[in-house]
């Protein structure tokens, strides 16, 4: 089993769509045998489903994700445990013990605005035909 989290720092990024790294941990035995940080190489919303499929990905731990990349991880078979903050290799540990405090219906508020919002354009972050800002 390989579980990724979105990470900063030792933090859960709270972005899927904007993070930058990875914290991949290898699974044997329901114990963490090795861990190593991965960098996306800028890879952005619909690519990261890809990326973590390439790395052989089955679990993903995230703060916030938009519904384009709930779905395009549901394609790929990737199980989401959504809307988790905190400590990235502590939300490991509490994931292996039934432990993890989640978010089954996380949705990421930045989706949730309409199109010329104050301080905010669909344009500074990539919406594609796959996506809907509204």
């Amino acid at each position: 089993m390989k579980i990724a989290v979105t990470y900063e720092n030792g933090q859960i990024f709270q972005h899927f769509g904007h993070t930058s790294q990875f914290k991949v941990y290898e699974i044997q035995n329901n114990q963490i045998t090795s861990s190593q940080v991965v960098d996306t190489a800028g890879s952005g919303h619909g690519a990261l489903a890809g990326f973590l499929m390439e790395h052989g990905i089955d679990t993903l731990i995230c703060g916030g994700i938009g519904g384009g990349a709930q779905n395009a991880l549901a394609q790929a078979g990737i199980k989401l445990y959504g809307g988790v903050a905190g400590d990235a290799d502590a939300a490991v540990q509490a994931l292996l013990e039934n432990n993890l405090q989640f978010n089954p219906n996380v949705h990421c508020s930045h989706h949730d605005h309409q199109h010329g919002e104050e301080g905010h354009t669909c344009g500074s972050h990539g919406c594609g035909s796959n996506h809907s800002c509204h």
